[in-house]
């Protein structure tokens, strides 16, 4: 295939610009379900804290754990306006409290997944952790299945985007609800 020069810087451009939102994932979110849509922070602002919407422990019901995971996004200026953003989430559960990095922002995550239990009752994501630009970690409020895989890669300007993954109501069949979580980084300013 011959390329010419303009066709080259085309390409060229297109990494770039595409480059300034690295996109951070782990390899152990579920199987099921279909990708939202992307959700941002407005321009600079940078997640600070996070909240999931989780459902409890149904007993001989239908578990799906964690439903949906809201990011707190505030202006790298500091001031306290915050904004709530969230992607696609399941029907299910309730909002935990936000839970904040004391001095800086959300970097990389962790998600706690459970895999498939055969003929069991389906959860997917269970929890997650946030490591945050201070090098504290935060731990959601979740259910206690599954088991937590590799962190995912850094964002050097802190975490502005959220794209989840969720299956929808399955009605009489296993509902698992939120399955996998992207994250998209702030470019620098």
């Amino acid at each position: 295939m011959i390329l010419t020069v303009s066709s080259i810087i085309l390409l060229s451009l297109f990494s770039l610009v595409t480059s300034d939102y690295a996109v951070i994932s782990v390899s152990n979110g579920g199987r099921w379900g279909n990708w939202g849509r992307i959700e941002w922070c407005p321009e600079g602002y940078v997640a600070k804290g996070f909240s999931l919407k989780a459902e409890r422990k149904q007993g001989d019901g239908d578990d799906t754990a964690v439903n949906a995971i809201s990011l707190n996004c505030v202006p790298h200026s500091k001031s306290y306006s915050a904004i709530t953003i969230t992607s696609l989430q399941g029907r299910w559960g309730t909002w935990t409290d936000y839970s904040y990095c004391s001095n800086g922002y959300l970097i990389s995550f962790s998600l706690n997944v459970e895999p498939p239990q055969g003929n069991g009752d389906d959860t997917a994501v269970n929890n997650i952790k946030f490591r945050c630009s201070d090098g504290s970690v935060k731990e959601g409020v979740g259910l206690p299945w599954g088991t937590y895989g590799e962190w995912s890669s850094s964002c050097n300007y802190g975490i502005c985007g959220i794209l989840t993954k969720v299956e929808e109501v399955q009605g009489r069949g296993d509902d698992t609800a939120l399955n996998d979580i992207q994250m998209s980084c702030c470019r620098a300013e």
